[in-house]
């Protein structure tokens, strides 16, 4: 299963969403608002809850309610013990989890719960085998969307955010350090880091496991030895750092433009300085996004590597915002826009520069091009489409839940 209806046909269920915070869980409350559709915010984020607490606190809910499905990001809010697990078995509701990273990062790291009450939906549609395979069948693509009331063309931004050429995207040095040393591989694992990294990059395998079995077998076997954290922690790295080199690769070819990166400190690790870039740090995504890529003439977008055929958000949140993006090719965007119609692409680093050039001296192109991939937003691509969507996979893989 990896296709969805746009719209539910039954009832409209009602949802309980479960945070730990994550922004999604935000854009899924306010399509609830705008389709009507029964729901309620739990945050646990911003309070300490022991497992007593927890389980008082989702069995009082479900009392007063009466929800149709709990509903979660990434599995945020789902305990590594498999409480919650336990409590929606006994509740008999469906947990339903939208994957907005990569599912095999995430879901080794909890207990299997049974997999005829959850459902698992994943931005990447290249992960539903990955995802079947961890013993799940009810499972469906539901990519990423917009929402075009916080993305809008318009928006006013700083002064200081005007700009010919910009990127927004972390450089993933921290994150690969992080994972690096949770990881604590042995001696050939981390004298094999960065080539394995570089390789892995280069490749078209999207599992690190897989191409470690396949490239280097004696080294696949000193990984699968590793605890599943340190393991997971080591994968992640290696994806995190080909995204380092990937990006970085892909930047540079900007910086003759002066390009305005935004984003962590990393930045000025890997750029050398005077090269021409201007440097921002990172945005909130609530508070200056939205008036950040109208500021642009060209938004610049390199995709992380932990999804090699799904596109990130910006590819919905720029045009959503009037405004223009090049971004490089990944299989699945045709599924989403129409190329060199709706979105501009590069399919090689090669290619960008040019690009950039052609675009910053054809502003009705970028006109013509932004209006066309926002009114694509508006027609299929926005979180009400994703809810309704998910509604759907509801009512198709639990026939006759809805009360």
């Amino acid at each position: 299963m990896d296709a969805l209806p746009l719209r539910h046909r039954g009832r409209t269920p009602r949802l309980l969403l479960l945070t730990s915070a994550y922004f999604l869980l935000g854009e899924l409350k306010a399509a609830c608002q705008r389709l009507d559709v029964p729901h309620l915010l739990l945050d646990f984020a911003s309070r300490s809850v022991d497992r007593e607490m927890f389980i008082r606190t989702v069995r009082e809910t479900v009392a007063t309610f009466k929800p149709d499905a709990i509903v979660t990001v990434n599995h945020l809010g789902v305990d590594h013990e498999g409480v919650l697990y336990a409590l929606a078995g006994e509740l008999k509701l469906p947990l339903v989890s939208w994957f907005v990273d990569n599912p095999e990062f995430i879901l080794p790291l909890y207990p299997k719960p049974d997999p005829q009450s959850t459902l698992i939906l994943t931005w990447d549609a290249d992960s539903l085998d990955a995802v079947r395979g961890f013993g799940f069948t009810n499972v469906f693509w539901l990519p990423l969307g917009a929402d075009p009331q916080r993305f809008s063309p318009g928006r006013t931004g700083r002064p200081e955010w005007r700009s010919r050429v910009s990127f927004v995207g972390n450089s993933m040095v921290a994150k690969t350090a992080s994972r690096l040393k949770a990881a604590m591989p042995g001696p050939a694992l981390l004298a094999a880091f960065a080539e394995l990294a570089r390789a892995f990059g280069q490749s078209g395998e999207r599992s690190v496991e897989a191409f470690l079995a396949a490239s280097r077998p004696e080294l696949r076997s000193e990984l699968a030895a590793l605890p599943v954290l340190q393991r997971v922690a080591y994968a992640t790295a290696v994806v995190w750092h080909s995204t380092l080199e990937y990006r970085l690769g892909c930047v540079a070819r900007t910086l003759p433009f002066g390009p305005l990166i935004a984003g962590d400190s990393g930045w000025s690790q890997l750029l050398p300085e005077g090269a021409g870039q201007r440097l921002l740090r990172e945005l909130s995504y609530y508070e200056d996004l939205p008036g950040f890529y109208p500021a642009s003439e060209v938004n610049f977008n390199c995709t992380s590597l932990q999804m090699k055929g799904a596109v990130n958000q910006r590819v919905f949140d720029v045009p959503a915002a009037g405004a223009f993006l090049l971004t490089d090719h990944r299989r699945q965007i045709e599924r989403l826009f129409e190329p060199e119609t709706e979105i501009a692409l590069y399919r090689d680093v090669e290619e960008i520069r040019p690009l950039v050039e052609r675009f910053l001296a054809d502003p009705e192109a970028r006109e013509r091009i932004a209006g066309a991939g926002r009114a694509r937003v508006l027609a299929e691509h926005t979180y009400e489409h994703r809810l309704s969507a998910l509604m759907a996979a509801i009512e198709q893989s639990f026939p006759g839940r809805v009360r």
